[in-house]
Protein backbone atom coordinates (compact mmCIF):
# COMPACT_ATOMS: atom_id res chain seq x y z
CA UNK A 1 0.00 0.00 0.00
CA UNK A 2 1.31 3.61 -0.98
CA UNK A 3 -0.49 6.32 1.26
CA UNK A 4 0.91 9.27 -0.72
CA UNK A 5 2.65 10.09 -3.88
CA UNK A 6 5.80 10.52 -1.89
CA UNK A 7 5.83 6.61 -1.38
CA UNK A 8 5.38 6.18 -5.29
CA UNK A 9 8.36 8.36 -5.66
CA UNK A 10 9.84 5.92 -2.94
CA UNK A 11 9.61 2.92 -4.48
CA UNK A 12 10.42 4.35 -7.95
CA UNK A 13 13.31 5.39 -6.17
CA UNK A 14 14.47 2.30 -5.15
CA UNK A 15 14.12 0.22 -7.98
CA UNK A 16 16.03 2.82 -10.39
CA UNK A 17 18.51 1.66 -7.80
CA UNK A 18 18.24 -1.53 -7.68
CA UNK A 19 17.40 -2.74 -11.60
CA UNK A 20 21.42 -2.06 -12.35
CA UNK A 21 22.70 -4.57 -10.62
CA UNK A 22 20.35 -7.39 -10.96
CA UNK A 23 21.83 -9.51 -13.69
CA UNK A 24 19.96 -8.25 -16.84
CA UNK A 25 18.22 -5.50 -14.72
CA UNK A 26 19.06 -2.20 -17.14
CA UNK A 27 16.82 -4.66 -20.49
CA UNK A 28 13.96 -5.47 -17.87
CA UNK A 29 10.18 -5.57 -19.31
CA UNK A 30 8.01 -4.41 -16.77
CA UNK A 31 4.45 -4.03 -17.71
CA UNK A 32 2.59 -1.52 -15.73
CA UNK A 33 -1.62 -2.40 -15.05
CA UNK A 34 -4.47 -0.52 -13.47
CA UNK A 35 -7.61 1.28 -14.33
CA UNK A 36 -7.16 5.59 -15.56
CA UNK A 37 -5.83 7.58 -12.32
CA UNK A 38 -4.24 4.77 -10.83
CA UNK A 39 -1.01 6.69 -10.98
CA UNK A 40 1.15 4.18 -14.12
CA UNK A 41 2.46 7.43 -15.39
CA UNK A 42 3.11 9.26 -11.89
CA UNK A 43 5.37 5.93 -11.48
CA UNK A 44 7.22 5.84 -14.67
CA UNK A 45 7.90 9.59 -14.19
CA UNK A 46 9.73 9.42 -10.67
CA UNK A 47 11.34 6.40 -11.73
CA UNK A 48 13.27 7.82 -14.94
CA UNK A 49 14.05 10.73 -12.75
CA UNK A 50 15.30 8.19 -10.42
CA UNK A 51 17.24 6.94 -12.90
CA UNK A 52 19.02 10.37 -13.89
CA UNK A 53 16.59 10.89 -17.07
CA UNK A 54 17.03 14.98 -17.48
CA UNK A 55 14.62 17.28 -19.37
CA UNK A 56 10.86 17.04 -20.13
CA UNK A 57 9.24 13.54 -19.22
CA UNK A 58 5.90 13.64 -21.36
CA UNK A 59 3.36 10.93 -21.42
CA UNK A 60 3.88 8.52 -24.73
CA UNK A 61 -0.34 8.70 -25.02
CA UNK A 62 -0.48 9.87 -28.34
CA UNK A 63 3.45 9.31 -29.33
CA UNK A 64 2.88 5.43 -27.99
CA UNK A 65 6.08 5.69 -26.95
CA UNK A 66 8.70 7.71 -25.55
CA UNK A 67 12.64 7.05 -25.66
CA UNK A 68 14.82 7.86 -22.95
CA UNK A 69 18.53 7.79 -21.46
CA UNK A 70 19.26 7.25 -17.77
CA UNK A 71 22.51 7.89 -16.41
CA UNK A 72 25.09 9.66 -17.57
CA UNK A 73 28.44 9.18 -19.06
CA UNK A 74 29.53 5.52 -19.83
CA UNK A 75 26.44 3.89 -17.69
CA UNK A 76 23.91 5.48 -19.92
CA UNK A 77 21.14 3.53 -20.78
CA UNK A 78 18.03 3.60 -22.70
CA UNK A 79 14.35 3.13 -21.61
CA UNK A 80 11.71 3.10 -23.65
CA UNK A 81 8.13 4.11 -21.78
CA UNK A 82 5.05 2.82 -24.22
CA UNK A 83 1.56 3.73 -22.91
CA UNK A 84 -0.92 1.10 -25.74
CA UNK A 85 -4.06 3.19 -24.76
CA UNK A 86 -4.91 4.06 -27.87
CA UNK A 87 -4.58 1.03 -29.67
CA UNK A 88 -7.10 -0.57 -30.83
CA UNK A 89 -5.87 -3.76 -32.62
CA UNK A 90 -3.01 -5.87 -31.23
CA UNK A 91 -1.46 -6.29 -35.05
CA UNK A 92 -0.77 -2.08 -34.36
CA UNK A 93 2.23 -3.11 -31.74
CA UNK A 94 3.47 -5.07 -35.28
CA UNK A 95 2.59 -2.44 -37.48
CA UNK A 96 4.54 0.23 -35.29
CA UNK A 97 7.64 -2.12 -36.05
CA UNK A 98 8.08 -2.38 -31.64
CA UNK A 99 9.69 -6.05 -32.51
CA UNK A 100 12.97 -4.25 -33.01
CA UNK A 101 13.15 -2.17 -29.69
CA UNK A 102 11.70 -5.22 -27.77
CA UNK A 103 14.73 -6.96 -29.13
CA UNK A 104 17.32 -4.18 -28.48
CA UNK A 105 18.90 -3.37 -25.51
CA UNK A 106 16.93 -1.05 -22.71
CA UNK A 107 14.36 -1.04 -19.91
CA UNK A 108 10.57 -1.46 -21.26
CA UNK A 109 8.11 0.59 -19.29
CA UNK A 110 4.45 -0.42 -20.78
CA UNK A 111 1.61 0.86 -20.06
CA UNK A 112 -1.58 -0.54 -21.22
CA UNK A 113 -0.42 -3.99 -22.10
CA UNK A 114 -3.69 -5.69 -22.56
CA UNK A 115 -3.86 -3.35 -25.78
CA UNK A 116 -1.46 -5.36 -27.71
CA UNK A 117 -2.16 -8.84 -26.09
CA UNK A 118 -0.40 -11.56 -27.05
CA UNK A 119 2.53 -9.29 -28.79
CA UNK A 120 4.32 -8.81 -25.91
CA UNK A 121 7.62 -11.17 -24.74
CA UNK A 122 6.57 -11.96 -21.45
CA UNK A 123 7.10 -9.00 -18.76
CA UNK A 124 9.86 -9.73 -16.44
CA UNK A 125 7.74 -7.71 -14.09
CA UNK A 126 3.64 -6.52 -13.57
CA UNK A 127 3.04 -3.78 -11.48
CA UNK A 128 -0.77 -3.58 -10.98
CA UNK A 129 -1.60 -0.32 -9.31
CA UNK A 130 -5.74 0.26 -7.98
CA UNK A 131 -6.69 3.67 -6.63
CA UNK A 132 -8.31 3.65 -2.81
CA UNK A 133 -8.68 6.92 -2.83
CA UNK A 134 -7.08 10.23 -4.02
CA UNK A 135 -3.73 9.34 -2.52
CA UNK A 136 -3.28 6.08 -1.98
CA UNK A 137 -2.55 2.98 -3.84
CA UNK A 138 -2.82 -0.82 -3.31
CA UNK A 139 0.23 -2.14 -5.06
CA UNK A 140 0.53 -5.63 -6.18
CA UNK A 141 3.75 -6.71 -8.27
CA UNK A 142 4.08 -10.36 -9.80
CA UNK A 143 7.00 -11.92 -11.81
CA UNK A 144 6.32 -13.55 -15.74
CA UNK A 145 9.93 -14.79 -16.16
CA UNK A 146 12.62 -16.19 -13.83
CA UNK A 147 14.70 -13.39 -14.05
CA UNK A 148 11.93 -11.68 -13.18
CA UNK A 149 11.07 -13.94 -10.07
CA UNK A 150 14.73 -13.89 -9.02
CA UNK A 151 14.79 -10.19 -8.86
CA UNK A 152 11.04 -10.20 -7.09
CA UNK A 153 12.65 -12.35 -4.40
CA UNK A 154 15.66 -9.95 -3.99
CA UNK A 155 13.50 -7.13 -3.61
CA UNK A 156 10.98 -8.39 -1.25
CA UNK A 157 14.09 -9.43 0.76
CA UNK A 158 15.54 -5.62 0.96
CA UNK A 159 11.79 -4.11 1.12
CA UNK A 160 9.48 -6.59 2.78
CA UNK A 161 6.10 -5.23 2.91
CA UNK A 162 6.73 -2.37 0.51
CA UNK A 163 3.68 -4.31 -1.32
CA UNK A 164 2.29 -7.39 -2.22
CA UNK A 165 4.27 -9.83 -4.45
CA UNK A 166 3.66 -13.16 -6.01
Amino acid sequence: MWPDEAATQAFATALAAALPGWPGGRDARIELRGNLGAGKTTLVRHLLRAAGVQGRIKSPTYAVVEPHQAGSGESTWPIWHFDFYRFNDPQEWEDAGFRDIFAGPGLKLMEWPDKVAGQLPPADWVIGLEAINEDSRRVHISAQTPQGQTWLKAWMASAPGACHAD
